[in-house]
């Protein structure tokens, strides 16, 4: 039978068909025990796999049963999300381990709705998740979570986050009304902004996704400079007018050194509700030829869908009412391939030390 080293390196050398990573790119836990002719291997990953936990015990013990000689062969695969290195300077947000900014480079291309469903997505892998609405001047994801009450304060300091679906959630637009515009000059946005994200209570997240404001102008900057974020998300169309802008989006994350985890090309093509008939309306392969400019991966192409839309005005996110259907799948596969590419990003060593104090006697 192989020993212990070898079984590692087999495993670690199995690629995620989910994600596209090997299992040792994504700093995976391997724990092997044997006894006689029994061997006993313990996989603890470094994101959420609930989708595809069952495949992967059972890859994972085909692939021993036939490499490593051992006539009785248990699998176990579990995950266990760590904190991630954020920008130099910057110091972790308290109850968040990862920070996911999601972007866009202009309005209309889809991005709190891709947003909302990739947290639920998240969510259903098996994460603990949050979401920050940070669009102060055009909040949408209270209407698309379907809540609309005002945030509790427990001690007149902090505020609660409003659970909707499973998720921890806060926006400007829980504390305004739905029409009040927000007639703010930018230095208040980015206050509001870092009092929501600073004084919600969030609870025990491993990821917190962050919708953030379309652009890349001064708001935008400073929130990525000041946010302590893990990684970062591009939303698209195929369109060659939204990819310049995303570009520009890709190169602000750049500049403050922000990984981007990836491309996702929204409303690829258009499915006719009547007929089924598939169509690139937006033009093709747009997300495919910028992944591939600036050495990224495109994470998915999802499709111009009437369900995604009318779901979400109804404050009834598709992957939380249709968990089964095509469209929640693909999210699921987004998420888990965002989550792996996190899990391959270095530790965030500097939140395991204590703050050092010294005093004078």
């Amino acid at each position: 039978m192989l020993n212990h080293d070898q079984i590692k390196q087999l495993i670690n050398a199995y690629e995620d068909p989910f994600s596209g990573i090997n299992l040792g790119d994504s700093h995976t836990k391997i724990t092997a025990q044997s006894e006689g002719s029994s061997l006993n291997v313990s996989v603890t990953l470094g994101y959420p796999a609930k989708g595809h936990q069952a495949q992967m015990v059972s890859d994972l013990t085909k692939l021993l049963q036939e490499k490593a000689n051992a006539d009785s062969v248990a699998v176990t695969v579990d995950w266990r999300v760590i904190k991630h290195k954020v920008q130099q300077g910057l110091k972790g947000l308290t109850g968040v381990k990862n920070i996911i900014a999601v972007a866009s480079g202009k309005g209309g291309v889809g991005k709190s709705t891709t947003s909302v469903n990739l947290a639920l997505a998240l969510a259903a892998e098996g994460a603990n998740i949050g979401i920050l609405d940070a669009d102060i001047y055009g909040p949408s994801q209270p209407r698309m979570l379907g809540k609309s009450q005002k945030p509790e304060s427990e001690d007149g300091k902090s505020i609660k986050p409003v659970e909707s679906y499973g998720l921890q959630s806060m926006s400007i637009g829980y504390l305004i009304d739905e029409e009040e515009p927000m007639v703010w000059r930018g230095p208040m946005v980015t206050q509001a902004l870092q009092q929501l994200l600073n004084d919600t209570k969030w609870d025990n997240l491993d990821y917190l996704v962050i919708d953030l404001p379309p652009g890349t102008g001064d708001i935008q900057l400073t929130l990525s400079q000041n946010v302590p974020v893990s990684g970062a998300v591009i939303v698209t169309t195929p369109q060659d007018i939204s990819l310049l802008d995303a570009r520009k989006g890709l190169k602000m994350f750049e500049k403050v050194n922000v990984p981007v985890m990836g491309i996702i090309e929204n409303m690829s093509t258009h499915i006719c509700s009547q007929c089924g008939h598939e169509e690139h309306i937006f033009g093709q392969g747009g997300g495919q030829t910028m992944a591939e400019q600036y050495d990224v991966d495109l994470l998915s192409s999802l499709p111009l869908d009437i369900r995604i839309r009318e779901n979400a005005d109804n404050g009834e996110p598709t992957v939380a009412i249709d968990p089964e259907g095509d469209i929640a799948k693909a999210y699921r596969l987004i998420a888990t391939r965002v989550a792996a590419r996190l899990a391959m990003q270095g530790k965030d060593y500097a939140s395991a030390f204590p703050n050092v104090v010294v005093q004078n006697d």
